[in-house]
């Protein structure tokens, strides 16, 4: 039974996609150490995320997405990068456009982006 999503569990989702991509073993003093949480908070949500299917444990402590957890995954930080992008693009400083993006993303829905995105890079194919 997949949990319905909220802003932590996607945070947690994409953190551990970014790590996966960084360093590509992730076990859950990683998650720790980037989300600046304590490791009996990561121990919990990780319990939840198993749970729900989005992870499995893999070789040693390690933790690894599933197929649902990555596709997920993917998706979030799909959202992250092209709405930094594009905040960046209307003149947003780097490090507002990345905060702001981080907010957005878990909110807008799926219309919205889509559009944003195609408007975006049909702007883009414009100007070059």
């Amino acid at each position: 039974m997949a949990l319905v999503l909220h802003e932590s569990a996607e945070m947690y989702l994409e953190t551990i996609y970014r790590l996966h991509l960084r360093n590509g073993v992730v076990r859950a003093v990683d998650i720790a150490q980037e989300m600046g949480y304590s490791k009996p908070t990561i121990s919990e949500w990780m319990s939840k995320l198993r749970a729900s299917g989005y992870v499995k444990p893999a070789q040693g402590s390690a933790i690894e997405l599933t197929d649902l957890g990555t596709q997920t995954a993917k998706k979030i930080f799909e959202r992250h990068v092209t709405l930094t992008k594009i905040f960046e693009s209307i003149g947003v400083q780097p490090e507002v456009a990345q905060a702001d993006a981080c907010r957005v993303e878990h909110y807008i829905s799926d219309e919205t982006f889509n559009c944003l995105k195609a408007y975006f890079a049909q702007s883009a194919k414009l100007e070059a």
